[in-house]
């Protein structure tokens, strides 16, 4: 799978393929769904499957501070990518100068002059352009004109509901993990690497690898059984934390991971964090004592959990 950053770094060979418009956020089944038709769509008509994105996503452009927590932040959401069917990942820098496109001028600069596309699917709430001008009755006219196929979309639902990042994201809240990994088609994670902490997990015997969350706000909060990939030839199992640690007058969001029965140096290795089970929320205790007996049960929990 190709990432190409920018309109500036559209070569002639990307021109000419299938694609789609969207934040992807999380890559639930919805998107997955979405993917395998412009895949099928472009492999009849010989084309290269693009999907295009934006960076920041533009809600939290124009509203930053007020919009719901990401599920996947973007290297996240590339791994995930990698396996679909998907060619070629065209990242657009979401700025004041792409803001101030107007839509003819999004369709221009972007699908006939960048990418020449011959194949476009979008939802049908699909907005785009200065001041959100345009829609999908324009790209329709833009399809006529320009003598590409804009083709339709049909709602993925489970349970009665239409599969969503919304609904993903209310599901992690309410600790729902096992209704949250069946809309996304696997189990939530996490990504990042393990950086060195305060080390106060050691002088209480539950040293934690620390994994600071590059992000306004996390999608899930508490503690968890959890099982880190990376770091072995099979997921090794922990209890995690995330949170702003408000026993110790933490502030800055992080995911701190226990590993059960594993004490080798992983500081600095890019690890995959799964959260399997939530075992309750962050709290404050009133000492370190408290604290440490509660991360004793907690850890018995997870112990118990995975080897039932």
């Amino acid at each position: 799978m190709e990432l190409v950053r920018g309109l500036h770094n559209l070569r002639p060979q990307h021109r000419g393929c299938a694609a789609t418009i969207g934040s992807f956020d999380g890559v639930h089944l919805g998107h997955q769904a979405v993917l395998a038709k412009l895949s099928d769509e472009g492999r009849a008509r010989g084309l290269p499957v693009t999907l295009i994105t934006f960076e920041p996503q533009p809600r939290e452009y124009f509203t930053p501070g007020s919009t719901p927590p990401r599920l996947t932040r973007f290297r996240e959401k590339l791994e995930v990518l990698h396996a679909c069917p998907v060619d070629r990942v065209v990242c657009l820098r979401f700025s004041a100068a792409l803001a101030a496109l107007t839509a003819d001028e999004f369709i221009r600069q972007l699908l006939i002059d960048g990418l020449g596309v011959k194949y476009l699917v979008v939802g049908d709430d699909f907005r785009f352009g200065k001041n959100r001008a345009g829609d999908k009755a324009l790209l329709q006219q833009s399809a006529e004109t320009h003598g590409y196929q804009l083709g339709t979309l049909e709602d993925f639902a489970m349970g009665g509901q239409r599969v969503s990042s919304t609904r993903v994201r209310e599901a992690l809240e309410s600790g729902h993990l096992d209704t949250a990994g069946a809309l996304l088609g696997r189990p939530y994670s996490m990504c990042g690497r393990v950086a060195h902490g305060d080390k106060r997990g050691r002088t209480i015997g539950f040293p934690t690898a620390n994994i600071f969350l590059h992000r306004a706000s996390a999608p899930v909060s508490g503690v968890f059984a959890v099982q880190m990939l990376g770091i072995d030839t099979a997921p090794v199992a922990g209890v995690a934390n995330v949170g702003t640690r408000p026993t110790v007058d933490g502030s800055r969001a992080l995911l701190e991971v226990h590993l059960l029965d594993f004490a080798r140096d992983i500081y600095g290795q890019h690890v995959q964090v799964r959260f399997v089970k939530k075992l309750r929320e962050e709290r404050k205790f009133d000492s370190f004592e408290h604290l440490k007996r509660q991360i004793q049960l907690d850890s018995g929990q997870a112990r118990a959990f995975f080897s039932g």
